[in-house]
């Protein structure tokens, strides 16, 4: 055979192909035109089919359109693009600096930091970095439209630790184990099971790296990943009492001692509610594996919907009470979580706080704007303060009952850059949980999927398959990355306010500027008085 007859041959057979294709095409649209034109269930395919799948089509993809096409860089929600960057380059590359001006708008209202006409010079900070932290960061050699060249490089950072004399220290006069912190800032309630095994270890990994801080547990329990990677742990136990509980669901004091007696463990916290839903929590029968119903003591593969309060205790003496017997059994400092929104509820906590000289050593105020793995649109969106809200509420009722010296306030809600920590320790934290920003350090990209085990970067999944996008070893660089940055902030934004060390933000230091253009102090917005 000629090659002209090879040629003829496979362009014969090449129409076939196009033929049978465009045969095939029609053939299924016309298969779906009237398999739409006849069902009852979508008006719109029932009267146009072919446009109807189209409007399907485009609300399947349109968050990410939005994300990456129409929003601008300062829209989204719940994060915009530009604070999701702040993340991502602090912990892939270990820098901050941009160029040009502030995406910031200026016409809106918002807080702002006082800075100082003599600033604080670097000398004069009272910071400890006489350890360096080994790590590794990327660098550019590269980047065009279609191509970007990069290498990660061994580097040694400042660990921006607080000074031994400034650091902040849970249970120092009630515990026979005090936690001291050198850092800030931690990780957040994030629960194995919520996310992944990798996710959580690559988190442990990277904070331990990191040093002076600590990862919540979440109310899912302790896991051997949590413990994997060598942090500080502050175990959270939720009404639900998940891995503190006997078979019957019973709270375990056998099980808690036991926890208690774990050296990584420093710390327990009571979950009474979280910012994002004030109710128990929830987890999709899919994500719990066998092993995660064993850490829980649940079923396997049923969904977990854990009460919405403890059966142990209903009001603060009786709170207080089992508080107090959970701090002599284990013998490490006992926190609570809680959401703002009853001020008569807090201000009875505190008159009890006060009247029984006893009380919990810290209290988590998170704002309702918190993440969370899932929950439902009239919580997350309606129910209980946002954190800027809440923090002077408690600071004052504290303040009021003469009690705020005995607790410590931790604060979380979206506070995933330096200046927002600055803001809320000026309010009156103490210190700072986030958990969507280590998140974002660890791969998430915004997908919103998170309760439906489907987290295209296998954060927040424990479907093996998922999770192999996570490696390890190199997200662990980037949580540490991200923390170190976090707390360099707070020092950069400390020297400029006038202060040599974080831990003396007050009040006096930010004002809010209202839609006119109006500075106000923040002693005229919170007088003191709760309403």
């Amino acid at each position: 055979m000629t090659p002209v007859h090879v040629l003829e041959n496979l362009f014969i057979a090449l129409i076939g192909v196009v033929v049978v294709a465009v045969i095939a095409v029609v053939v299924i649209v016309f298969w779906l035109y009237f398999q739409d034109i006849n069902q009852k269930k979508h008006s719109v395919l029932r009267n146009f089919p072919v446009l109807g799948k189209m409007r399907y089509i485009l609300e399947k993809i349109g968050p990410e359109l939005r994300q990456y096409l129409f929003y601008n860089d300062n829209e989204g929600k719940p994060f915009s693009r530009r604070q999701y960057e702040d993340v991502v380059i602090a912990a892939k590359y270990k820098h901050r600096l941009f160029g040009f001006g502030t995406e910031r708008n200026y016409e809106e209202e918002g807080y702002f930091i006082r800075n100082s006409l003599f600033p604080k010079q670097e000398q004069e900070m009272r910071v400890d970095n006489e350890r360096k932290i080994p790590t590794k960061v990327y660098s550019i050699d590269d980047e065009s439209l279609f191509r970007r060249k990069e290498h990660r490089e061994s580097a040694e950072v400042n660990p921006f630790y607080l000074l031994d004399e400034d650091a902040v220290v849970l249970g120092q006069d009630t515990c026979r184990h005090p936690f001291r912190i050198k850092g800030l800032v931690g990780q957040s309630a994030m629960s194995y099971g919520a996310l992944g095994n990798r996710a959580i270890t690559a988190l442990s990994t990277g904070l331990r790296l990191a040093g002076g801080t600590w990862m919540n547990t979440g109310e899912g329990g302790l896991s051997e990943y949590h413990l994997k990677g060598g942090a500080d742990v502050i175990m959270q136990i939720g009404p639900g009492l998940f891995g503190v509980r006997t078979i019957d669901g019973e709270f375990s004091w056998k099980a808690f001692k036991e926890k208690s007696e774990i050296e990584q463990v420093k710390a327990f916290e009571l979950k009474l509610a979280q910012g994002a839903k004030t109710r128990g929590g929830h987890l999709d029968g899919a994500k719990v594996t066998p092993e995660i119903a064993e850490i829980r003591g649940v079923e396997p593969y049923q969904s977990i919907d854990s009460p919405n309060r403890f059966k142990e205790f209903g009001d603060p003496r009786t709170m207080i009470d089992f508080i107090e017997r959970l701090r002599e059994v284990g013998g490490k400092p006992i926190g609570v979580k809680l959401v703002v929104g009853d001020t008569d509820g807090l201000d009875q906590l505190a008159a009890t706080m006060a009247a029984t000289g006893k009380g919990p050593d810290f209290i988590t105020i998170d704002g309702g704007e918190g993440g969370t793995g899932a929950s439902y649109q009239e919580l997350a969106d309606s129910v209980g303060y946002p954190i800027y809200s809440a923090l002077p509420i408690a600071d004052d009722l504290l303040r009021k009952y003469q009690v705020r010296d005995r607790v410590k306030l931790i604060a979380s809600g979206k506070l995933v850059t330096p200046d927002r920590i600055a803001v809320a320790l000026a309010m009156g934290a103490d210190l700072v949980n986030i958990a969507r920003g280590f998140m974002m350090s660890v791969g998430c990209i915004q997908a919103l999927v998170c309760h439906t085990n489907r987290c295209p970067v296998g954060v927040a999944t424990t479907d093996a398959s998922l999770q192999k996008a996570l490696v390890v070893e190199e997200k662990s660089y980037r949580v540490c990355n991200y923390l170190i940055s976090l707390r360099e902030g707070l020092y950069n934004i400390a020297a400029a306010a006038g202060i040599d060390t974080p831990t003396q933000f007050e009040r006096k230091h930010i004002v809010f500027k209202d839609r006119y253009g109006r500075m106000h102090e923040m002693e005229h917005l919170f007088s003191g008085e709760v309403r």
